[in-house]
């Protein structure tokens, strides 16, 4: 999954952005609101981590642009207002959760798998197709009894598609979701990294269709 985080406080961006990229996530870090809202034009973010005091543009403002331009990605506010009419403004604005600095990492990552969920049929923290087992919280992949070993983004590319399953997904929207904005859009990397995910299923792996010329799918049936 993919996110956005908008602080301008470096250290704190990177810290996070260092966390979640090890908790196997996408992360894009904006240190300013101008640079921050260009970026949620450019790219499709899952969740948005939102500072509410920026350079350039505040971030309450970001958040209703983002919102206007009917952009549905989960808005996380997270900043030091801890006041009851911040957080009161800052749901009004658009942001879907608020969490007030000090935190402790461990609820920041809750919350966003929770914003996650949201938008599954199934609350449960598990993705599944056939004998595949996705352990969000525990960062497991399970192939019918056994454990697979993935990488990092091998596991991000498995989770994006199961939590897409049937869904036709593109090579760029599978290399946007899984690597930062940094990366070389010519690479092949997409395919390779997709060769070595079935070869770890083995068998299992046939779920994961190519449709040649278009990208990538769970298949509906196996």
């Amino acid at each position: 999954m993919k996110i956005l985080i908008i602080e301008d406080e470096k250290l704190i961006a990177d810290i996070l952005k260092k966390g979640l990229e090890y908790h196997r996530f996408s992360v894009d870090v904006a240190y300013d609101g101008k640079i921050g809202y260009d970026l949620t034009q450019q790219y499709e973010y899952d969740v948005i981590i939102l500072d509410l005091m920026l350079p350039d543009i505040p971030g309450e403002e970001v958040c209703k642009r983002i919102r206007q331009d009917r952009n549905n990605a989960y808005i996380l506010m997270l900043t030091a207002k801890k006041q009851d009419e911040d957080i009161v403004n800052g749901l009004n604005y658009g942001a879907d959760d608020y969490l007030t600095k000090p935190f402790e990492f461990s609820v920041l990552l809750a919350r966003i798998r929770a914003l996650l969920r949201r938008n599954s049929q199934r609350k449960e923290n598990i993705l599944e197709a056939f004998d595949i087992k996705l352990f969000i919280d525990q960062e497991k992949v399970m192939a019918g009894s056994k454990e697979i070993e993935l990488t990092k983004k091998e596991y991000m590319i498995l989770e994006y598609l199961l939590r897409n399953k049937g869904q036709l997904l593109s090579r760029n929207q599978i290399l946007e979701h899984a690597w930062d904005r940094n990366v070389d859009i010519f690479t092949n990397i997409v395919n390779t990294h997709i060769k070595n995910l079935r070869k770890k299923l083995g068998k299992s792996g046939n779920i994961i269709e190519t449709v040649y010329g278009s990208g990538y799918r769970i298949k509906e049936k196996n």
